[in-house]
């Protein structure tokens, strides 16, 4: 009589676990809470995109929260013309770009000095960086108003020939509150990289510039890049100093571009809506661009080993 071959052993005959173990309750219900939490801060911005397929006038006769009778994308071809968001788009591009460049390379500098070269006073100056992130830039906007004001600059740099009315004024007030939590995040950063890498430059006679532009730097960029995102999503979401500093309409930054879509007497919600999708639209396209980058800075150290 043939001997059968005996086949592998399934999990049910050696009482082993399946390729698909058992979940865990607790697991399932982590899931669940984030879901729910995710839903819970995407509610506002799903019902501003559906808001601003609907008309005005389905909207005010069903409510927000029925279902559609027509979906079109007129809204947002009204509210780009109407409020003259081309020219905010480029009024914000000209702030918000070169405050974050530069925000970025003075607070690497600042963090260089401190947690690599090790100037005397370095943590002194890193608590007074940090120190001026709890100020709050409300209690700062008279004397910043008055001060501006009496700042001169030549005529091809503002038309005010002053601080005041001018990107250069913007740009400057935005890279002075923004440059003590760039300096806090870098410092910690570098303070983390390992030191034989630099005793190994100077071995090898790189100076100070090189030690910090050819191999701390490129080190950094994944700090960078998570900072990047989070100064650019600050920087082009602020209307208080724009609204401050700035009192020609033509150079306001696209946030303000929302309030000439408000009418005297009547308010298209559903407008606004549409208004509201296109300004958040910039930094959402930003974050997913630069989430890996973003993500692996902020969960740089997380781990050891």
């Amino acid at each position: 009589m043939t001997a059968i071959a005996a086949g592998p052993a399934t999990p049910k005959a050696t009482g082993a676990k399946g390729p698909r173990a058992a979940v865990a309750p607790r697991r399932v219900g982590l899931h669940v809470f984030l879901a729910a939490v995710s839903l819970l801060w995407l509610a506002p911005l799903l019902l501003a995109v559906y808001a601003s397929l609907r008309p005005y006038q389905e909207t005010a006769k069903y409510g927000y929260f029925s279902l559609p009778h027509h979906l079109s994308f007129a809204y947002y071809r009204e509210a780009f013309t109407q409020s003259g968001m081309a020219q905010h788009f480029l009024n914000t591009l000209l702030i918000a770009v070169p405050a974050v460049l530069l925000t970025l390379f003075f607070a690497s500098f600042v963090a260089f000095c401190i947690a690599r070269v090790r100037i005397r006073g370095g943590f002194f100056i890193l608590i007074l960086f940090t120190a001026g992130n709890l100020l709050p830039p409300q209690v700062m906007v008279t004397p910043v108003y008055e001060l501006f004001t009496r700042i001169p600059l030549p005529y091809w740099m503002s038309d005010s020939l002053t601080m005041y009315d001018s990107y250069w004024g913007v740009i400057a007030i935005h890279i002075a509150f923004q440059t003590g939590f760039c300096v806090f995040v870098m410092t910690n950063f570098m303070k983390a990289l390992p030191e034989e890498l630099r005793e190994a430059a100077i071995v090898d006679g790189a100076g100070v510039w090189t030690q910090f532009w050819r191999i701390t730097l490129p080190l950094c960029r994944p700090a960078l890049a998570a900072l990047a995102t989070l100064e650019f999503a600050w920087i082009y979401n602020d209307f208080l100093w724009a609204l401050v500093l700035m009192s020609s309409g033509d150079k306001m930054p696209v946030t303000s571009a929302l309030n000439n879509l408000k009418g005297q007497y009547f308010q298209d919600y559903n407008l606004l809506a549409a208004g509201s999708v296109l300004v958040a639209l910039p930094t959402v396209i930003l974050f997913f661009i630069l989430q890996r980058h973003f993500i692996a800075g902020l969960t740089l150290g997380a781990t050891k080993g």
